[in-house]
């Protein structure tokens, strides 16, 4: 038996494939219930292949956006860089725009019609665990207060950046790395831009703006654009809350954005027609050299969390939950079988970490705001073609998206299906 902490995406994704592996589990997840909570994520080609593993696919397709470009562009919005994704660029499987909470509720969604509604206990959250041999004691406490002992295998922690077992495991690690960026984020109705299905980086590393659609058009032609725009604050040794679900009024944010509006895309607007604007920091942890203590594994943002900048952190989530799989297959539900995992999957998830907080693939905005403030007549001038091309292979190459090693590779776990 495994017992899985979190129901989030990375947990769900867990359980998924613990069933498709006839691998006894138990979800045990704080919330009382689920709710679509959040707003927009990219899921790569990388874990389309994996959802689609699942048998998952074609919903999928029903609530996201297949991307089709990503594009880079000054504070002024000129365009500096575009490229093909998903599908556009060569891969064999799409990239997904997608609302988080919706592809959360798909999985749970998922999982309980094969499982049963009993295989997630809500209101429950894993406080603290004790290995003992073979064996793993789990204190779980309910919705009641009430504290109970659950015996298992093992113990995978998806529970979070803010995880209960990777702070048992790490007591004097403290809050979240914060660098006093903040983060505000909406969702709005509007015309699509560009190719309808772009994903838009405008400005530079202390202010910058992204948006991406992650619905299809309705029947006046508009679609959901997710917006995301952030701001570096000149005091960074302030403290900020640490919550994701603080909703704001526009006008603490938006006079720093008044002027960038484009002929192709007017963010002013869209800010004012949104009707929640949640703000919060833009956070990640310091990487570590171990994710197990005993019989307890740390996996997705338990494990690695990151800056939002490089579309990698539901994917990563899935990936984890794949390539578990795959060790606990080999390996059975063993220490053995979450060391291997480790082993697989630690060193790779740490170079995201610091490749993200270096901006991630859109590190080239503030290399040409660096150069040329933003403005240009032409952009030769400014940074060559080579350049632009070389920053983007090397990203793509760190985080497994190269098309050509890709599209040679099958899904994870095809080989035991």
């Amino acid at each position: 038996m495994i017992i899985i902490s979190g129901a989030g995406i990375a947990g769900l994704s867990l359980g998924l494939t613990c069933h498709q592996l006839g691998i006894p589990f138990q979800i045990f997840e704080k919330a009382q219930q689920l709710e679509p909570l959040g707003v927009g994520i990219n899921i790569q080609p990388t874990a389309v292949r994996e959802l689609e593993a699942m048998g998952l696919l074609k919903e999928l397709e029903t609530i996201g956006v297949k991307t089709r470009e990503l594009a880079f562009f000054t504070k002024r919005g000129l365009e500096i860089w575009s490229e093909p994704r998903g599908l556009e660029a060569g891969y064999n499987y799409p990239q997904f725009s997608v609302h988080r909470g919706k592809l959360q509720m798909l999985l749970y969604r998922a999982l309980i019609k094969r499982c049963g509604r009993d295989i997630v206990k809500l209101g429950c959250k894993i406080t603290e665990t004790k290995t003992k041999g073979n064996k793993i004691s789990i204190s779980v406490i309910d919705q009641t207060n009430k504290l109970s002992k659950v015996e298992a295998n093992l113990c995978i922690a998806a529970d979070g950046i803010n995880s209960t077992l990777r702070e048992q495991m790490y007591p004097d690690e403290g809050s979240p790395r914060w660098e006093g960026v903040i983060l505000w984020r909406g969702t709005s109705k509007s015309k699509p831009f560009r190719t309808g299905a772009t994903m838009a980086m405008i400005g530079h590393a202390t202010q910058r703006i992204v948006a991406y659609p992650i619905s299809p058009p309705d029947r006046t032609g508009n679609v959901i654009i997710n917006w995301i725009c952030e701001r570096k604050l000149e005091n960074t040794n302030s403290t900020h809350e640490n919550d994701w679900n603080k909703s704001v009024e526009y006008n603490k944010f938006l006079p720093y954005f008044k002027n960038w509006s484009y002929d192709w895309f007017d963010f002013p607007k869209m800010v004012q027609s949104s009707s929640k604007v949640l703000e919060y920091p833009m956070v990640d942890r310091d990487p570590v050299d171990n994710w197990v203590n005993g019989l307890t594994l740390l996996i997705g943002d338990a494990a690695h969390p990151a800056y939002p900048t490089g579309s990698n952190g539901g994917t990563q989530a899935i990936l984890d939950a794949r390539n578990l799989g795959r060790a606990l297959i080999e390996l059975g539900a063993t220490e053995a079988a979450i060391i291997k995992f480790q082993e697989r999957t630690l060193e790779g998830s740490n170079r995201i970490v610091l490749a993200n907080r270096e901006s991630g693939p859109d590190a080239i905005l503030q290399v040409v705001e660096e150069r040329c403030g933003g403005t240009f007549d032409t952009l030769d001038t400014v940074i060559t073609r080579t350049e632009l091309s070389e920053h983007s292979a090397k990203f793509k190459s760190l985080v497994g998206l190269s098309v050509e090693q890709f599209n040679k590779q099958p899904s994870i776990l095809g080989a035991y299906l």
